[in-house]
């Protein structure tokens, strides 16, 4: 029985994750040199097309450096792609199933899918798959925790959204207390709308802001999608609050909530969910976006290690490429791909014991790729956030704060200090 132990390793080009599983393969090939098949189950059109189309690049990329490394165990990775178009239940579901029937993968890398309650998992359940995705959901931990055994094969590649509630309110006292922000005033509005994803994060924002000295001054649902931001901004206006947290998350429907906001701005805070970390926002808001402030549980630092990456990425796929979204499905295919290897082999589906080792592997192995450090957490197999749940940057992956602040570059990662890379500054309105 091997002793439960962790191994930190990267998984870019020429890191430590490279070295390993080039080892593993000169140590141990497989006899069969047939090229595994690896499925995504991905919105390529609808709505959300572009970011299933980064997603795919994602995959794609490292499908290429780890075939350059010799594969898995000598064998080559295959990439089969189901469009999943505008999503929900039964579509994901179907794509999935599809990929297990027409190219038997043992393993579906997705980035995320709206509107499925995640049955995604009893589709890798019922065909003992690994299942890897970014929906970041705390449904996904809830429902893993309903039954363990039977969704052992169900990873969560990122922390699920609750824990952007508690991030925000943390990261605002903390503006306040090193003298960076002094609010107007300690009301707090939140702007949500219907999908899952954005009202567990109002929920969590209202249900923790007294504990954190702040009154909720407005909670309001608009449409999705939605660009018609009048009624919502009127409300704002009459009493304006010191912030707005809108978790509405489409990139055009946020930056029509700025062109809006814009010809009569108030004193007052923006941030958002999500959709700013997407070209589309500063593309279409233009300078009204300056000084956006929003976060993300999951994507590329613009760091040292990812580097390589995200050169390569801008390279191969246009200087425009979203690699904040692809690095999500690289480095979950990166880490799986790792874990296989270690386990003796993908297995394939319906090979429960080998799944199962599989699963062990990737819950032993703790992750540094380019989006920070991937540690499951047994309780949910999602991974860690740090600094909520750990105070230890070296197990979980950072919830970073970000502003747009100069449109001619990335936004800048200004928090948590361990990976930050410059300051927040008050946006234009407020100065």
């Amino acid at each position: 029985m091997l002793k439960r132990r962790s191994i930190l390793l990267g998984g870019a080009a020429a890191t430590a994750g490279v070295s390993l599983l080039a080892g593993l393969n000169q140590a141990k090939a497989q006899d069969s040199a047939a090229p595994i098949a690896v499925g995504a189950a991905l919105p390529m059109s609808g709505a959300s097309a572009a970011d299933g189309i980064e997603f795919q690049n994602g995959l794609n990329l490292a499908v290429e450096e780890i075939n350059a490394m010799g594969g898995v165990l000598g064998r080559p990775l295959e990439l089969h792609v189901e469009d999943t178009a505008d999503m929900g239940a039964d579509v994901v579901s179907q794509s999935m199933q599809r990929l297990v029937d027409k190219f038997t993968t043992p393993v579906i890398i997705n980035g995320y899918n709206f509107g499925t309650g995640m049955v995604e998992m009893d589709v890798a359940a019922d065909n003992d798959v690994i299942f890897v995705h970014y929906n970041t959901l705390v449904s996904h931990n809830t429902k893993f925790k309903s039954d363990p055994d039977r969704y052992y094969g169900s990873f969560q590649g990122d922390p699920p959204e609750f824990y952007y509630g508690p991030g925000l309110l943390t990261y605002l006292n903390g503006l306040i207390e090193t003298k960076q922000w002094t609010p107007a005033n300690r009301k707090l509005a939140i702007v949500t709308s219907s999908a899952e994803y954005s009202v567990v994060i109002a929920n969590a924002i209202r249900d923790n802001a007294a504990t954190f000295g702040w009154e909720i001054s407005l909670y309001e649902a608009v449409g999705f999608p939605n660009n018609q931001w009048g009624p919502t901004l009127a409300k704002l206006r009459q009493d304006p609050p010191a912030i707005v947290a809108v978790t509405h998350f489409l990139p055009q429907d946020l930056a029509a909530f700025m062109t809006q906001f814009m010809p009569q701005p108030t004193n007052t805070l923006i941030y958002m969910q999500y959709g700013p970390s997407l070209p589309a926002f500063k593309e279409i808001g233009g300078d009204a976006v300056k000084g956006v402030l929003y976060s993300t549980v999951v994507g590329c630092l613009p760091d040292s290690f990812s580097e390589g990456f995200r050169t390569t990425y801008r390279e191969k796929f246009g200087p425009n490429a979203a690699y904040l979204t692809g690095s999500q499905t690289y480095d979950g295919l990166w880490k799986w791909a790792l874990s296989a290897a270690i386990a003796g082999g993908p297995g394939e589906p319906f090979d429960k014991e080998q799944a199962k080792r599989v699963a062990a592997a990737m819950n032993r192995l703790v992750y540094r790729g380019v989006n920070g450090v991937c540690h499951f957490d047994p309780e949910g197999q999602s991974a860690y956030t740090y600094p909520a749940q750990t105070a230890d940057a070296s197990l979980g992956m950072p919830h970073q704060f970000l502003q747009h602040q100069d449109l001619t570059t990335d936004p800048v990662l200004i928090a948590p200090p361990a990976y930050a890379k410059g300051s927040f500054v008050l946006p234009p309105w407020m100065s």
